[in-house]
Order: structure tokens, then C-alpha cells, then sequence
């Protein structure tokens, strides 16, 4: 019988880039997975720090390839989506490379705030505002506009949001607003419209009856947002023509707009068999952004991005160990591991969401196929099922097994409720960072250990 590895090979490809096999065992990015195991433990959470300025780098090429490709006329700025990790070593790794920040909720503010004073960024950093705004989040915007922050954009997600602004903000020159247009969800949807942003029939009639005659405000940016993310379908580009169009209709009675946000949605790699063609739809925007402004003798916009998964999902891992192996009939064998899919990656149990699941040792043991089982008292804490596969498979053996499943960076720490109390009171698990030195050697640092029952009776109020 094949060996795992050969079996994975015909099956999908590999070693594939980011992967490959040393000695039977598994090796993320030069990283020598198993000898993390033996200093850290398991389950162990990892983040490999380099990637994320490697998405980075590799997206503002493939836009900056595509302007000059296509002769157009605008610019592009990269936005990252902070939501999808907060974490200061992640948006610190992502502002290495001359990037602008997105955010979502109040305390996004006191963030960057934090991150001035700390010398990271500038006043001068493009801040998006997005989100349905509470009265603490508006309240901030507003103190850090007339704290000199002047790159902050308020992207109006209704009508009333504009009150509190016109209100209180005072400045020598206009402020800069955005307006999010209320997108239609997609065919399979249960709803039509988005519960974001104002609908699109009533963008210019709002501009023209509150903004246009208001010196302290000038609309610079158009913002929309595909659910379905960037994707090659009818849908996306159905969707993207009317937003754009929009855009050339509005630019015409208002010449400070000059920015297009096409929001975020950029894939990230899920499964061994992802074949997104990044550079062709980067291009495929930008020519027909460029096309229909043409059409309607518009100049073309500047585009910004707001890429939250795509900039750091595939940064991180997390390792678990097998710890026992239960045959519950005569065909369903379950591996059981030493964490939890709902505690540690709650899009796997919430959206069934995949990500690439690989052995970390035993690649020269035959396969078999198995379920995977978490430790909660949760009939749904389980995977049994691959992007690429209706299946499981791992190596065959009775020797101590590791697993790990990889580019899970993007929201799970946060969804879990990272340093809270978690299903079945389950711990947080190590949480160590990688970075690389300039002899290309590694640097490991623990950002968390392990969570205990102090902490966890504390949290409940025990202590």
C-alpha cells in the first residue's frame, strides 16, 4: 500500500510552496514543526510573522503591475481589515510596508492612537472608518480628527451618522467622508440588501441635500463591500459595474470624490487544491474599473483595498497531538485530539469553514481514513471532511501521532474569546510568534502561555 506522503502527492500535488517533508516529518515555511512540538507542547497556536509582510508585498505588486499594465490613471493603497487580528504583533508586522489601517468598532481608535504615540504610525496614516457606528465610536473619530489626525475617514453607514459629525467637527479645511452603499447580497441569500451602508438610490440625494452646500465636509470616497469576496462569477463583476458606474455618476456633480473602496474579500489558501488566479482578477479590476469610468468619460478613481484574511490567515498553525484512537463501529475510526474545533478554530464548527489539514510526522506509514475529534461534550466538535476530499486521511500507525492544521490566522483567536473561558472550560492553548532573524535563523518568543485554572476560576468569579 502507498504511504501517506505518496498518497497526497497523486492525490493533490505536494510538497507544495510553504510545505515540505525532512526526514518523515513536516516543515511550515523552514520551520521544523516537530522540534516546536517538543520545546512548546501541544495543542500549540503559532504565527510566523514574515508571512503576513509577504501578502502584503505580494498584492501591492500585482495592483501596481496591473496600473501600469492598463495605462490607469489612479493609485492604490493597500488598507488592512484590523478585525480579522487586532494583535499588535500582527498590525505592527502589517505596517512595515507602507500600508493604511481599516477599521470596525470603537475601540479600534485607542488603538491607533496607542500605535502614534508609540511611533508605528503617523498622523498623516489613512485611517477607514467603517461599521454602524456607536455614539463612542463616533466620539472618537471625532477626538482624534481634531487631535490632528487627518487621514480619518468616517465612511457614512447611515444618514443620521453625519449629525454627530456636523455637529462637532471643527477644522480649518474639510473634513473627508465616505459613503458605504447598501450592496445586494447574493442569489442564495436570505436577504436582498445588505444591513450595511445607504442604499444606492439615495447616495446623491443624501450628498445633495446635507453635504454639498456644508464647507466643513467633502465626500472623497465611494465604499462597497461583495460578500461573496472577490470572485470570478457574474455575480461579482454584476455587482462591481453598478458600483462603479455609481462612482462616475457621483464624480460628475461632486469633483472631490476621487476614491474608490472595493472593500476586502481577497481569498486566502484553504485547501491543498486552491487555484485562485490572483493575478488575473487583480487585473481583470482594474481593466474594467478603467473601462467603465471610460465609457462614462470619468477619470478613474483611486483604489483602495481593505484585505483582513488574505493578509494574515496564512500566517499561523495550530499543532494538536492525538491522544487516543477509538473504533466506535466496524467502519468509523475517530482520532482524538488534544483541543477542540469549536474553542480553537470556531469557524470550523460555525461556518464550516476548511483549512489545510496535514500530519506533522509518520509521512512514510501507510493512510487511512478517520474523524477528527475535539474534547468537548459537543456532538459537533469534530472534522471529518476535506476542501478536496469528502474525507480524513492520515498515516496508519500505532506510534504517537501530531497533526496540524495551517493558515488558520484570520479571526479564530478572537471568535474563541482569546484569555476568556471557553466550552467545557477548555484552556486557551500557547500561543508562540515567530519572527526571522538576518542570518535568516529564528526567533521565538511565547505571547502566551497556556491558560490555567487560576485564571479560569477567577474569570468564573471563584476567586
Amino acid at each position: 500500500m502507498q504511504s501517506y506522503q505518496e498518497f497526497l502527492d497523486l492525490s493533490v500535488g505536494f510538497p507544495q510552496d510553504g510545505f515540505e517533508i525532512i526526514d518523515d516529518e513536516l516543515y511550515f515555511h523552514d520551520l521544523n514543526l516537530m522540534e516546536m512540538i517538543e520545546t512548546y507542547g501541544t495543542p500549540l497556536r503559532f504565527t510566523y510573522l514574515p508571512i503576513v509582510s509577504k501578502k502584503i508585498q505580494q498584492a501591492k505588486i500585482l495592483f501596481q503591475t496591473a496600473i501600469l499594465k492598463h495605462d490607469y490613471r489612479g493609485s492604490y493603497k493597500y488598507c488592512y481589515c484590523t478585525k480579522s487580528s487586532h494583535f499588535k504583533h500582527i498590525v505592527e508586522e502589517a505596517l512595515k510596508n507602507d500600508i493604511h489601517l481599516e477599521t470596525s468598532s470603537a475601540f479600534d481608535m485607542p488603538m491607533i492612537d496607542s500605535l502614534e504615540r508609540q511611533g508605528k504610525v503617523t498622523k498623516d496614516i489613512t485611517v477607514i472608518c467603517n461599521g454602524f457606528k456607536t455614539y463612542q465610536y463616533k466620539q472618537y473619530i471625532i477626538d482624534m480628527i481634531h487631535d490632528g489626525f487627518k487621514n480619518i475617514i468616517p465612511v457614512l453607514d447611515n444618514k443620521e451618522e453625519f449629525n454627530l459629525y456636523d455637529d462637532e467637527i471643527e477644522l480649518d479645511d474639510p473634513c473627508s467622508l465616505g459613503i458605504r452603499i447598501a450592496a445586494e447580497e447574493q442569489p442564495d441569500s436570505q436577504f436582498y440588501t445588505s444591513r450595511l451602508g445607504i442604499r444606492m438610490e439615495d447616495v446623491i440625494d443624501f450628498y445633495n441635500n446635507k453635504i454639498v452646500d456644508n464647507p466643513n465636509f467633502k465626500v472623497k470616497l465611494l465604499h462597497f463591500f461583495i460578500n461573496s469576496g472577490i470572485s470570478d462569477t457574474p455575480y461579482y463583476w454584476n455587482e462591481l459595474e453598478k458600483y462603479v458606474t455609481l462612482y462616475c455618476k457621483f464624480k460628475k456633480i461632486n469633483p472631490d470624490l476621487d476614491t474608490l473602496d472595493i472593500g476586502g474579500g481577497m481569498p486566502f489558501k484553504d485547501s491543498l487544491v486552491h487555484d485562485f488566479d490572483y493575478e488575473y482578477m487583480v487585473n481583470e479590476i482594474v481593466n474594467r474599473i478603467k473601462q467603465i469610468c471610460a465609457h462614462h468619460e470619468v477619470i478613474e478613481p483611486d483604489i483602495i483595498t481593505e484585505f483582513g484574511k488574505y493578509t494574515v490567515a496564512e500566517a499561523s498553525g495550530i499543532l494538536y497531538k492525538v491522544l487516543g484512537r477509538k473504533l466506535q463501529n466496524d467502519r468509523e475510526k475517530w482520532f482524538m485530539i488534544d483541543g477542540s474545533f469549536i474553542t480553537n478554530l470556531p469557524d470550523v464548527w460555525a461556518l464550516n469553514q476548511k483549512y489545510i489539514l496535514l500530519p506533522i510526522n509518520n509521512w512514510d506509514s501507510e493512510y487511512e481514513r478517520v474523524n477528527l475529534g475535539g474534547i468537548t461534550c459537543d456532538g459537533q466538535d469534530y472534522y471529518n471532511q476535506e476542501a478536496h476530499t469528502s474525507s480524513v486521511f492520515m498515516p496508519k500507525t500505532r506510534k504517537l501521532q501530531y497533526l496540524g492544521f495551517f493558515h488558520t490566522g484570520a479571526y479564530q483567536d478572537v471568535l474563541s474569546g482569546y484569555g476568556g473561558i471557553h466550552h467545557c472550560l477548555l484552556p486557551s492553548p500557547k500561543h508562540v510568534l515567530i519572527r526571522r532573524n538576518r542570518d535568516e535563523t529564528f526567533n521565538y518568543e511565547v505571547f502566551g502561555e497556556e491558560q490555567n485554572s487560576k485564571q479560569v476560576m477567577k474569570l468564573l468569579g471563584y476567586q
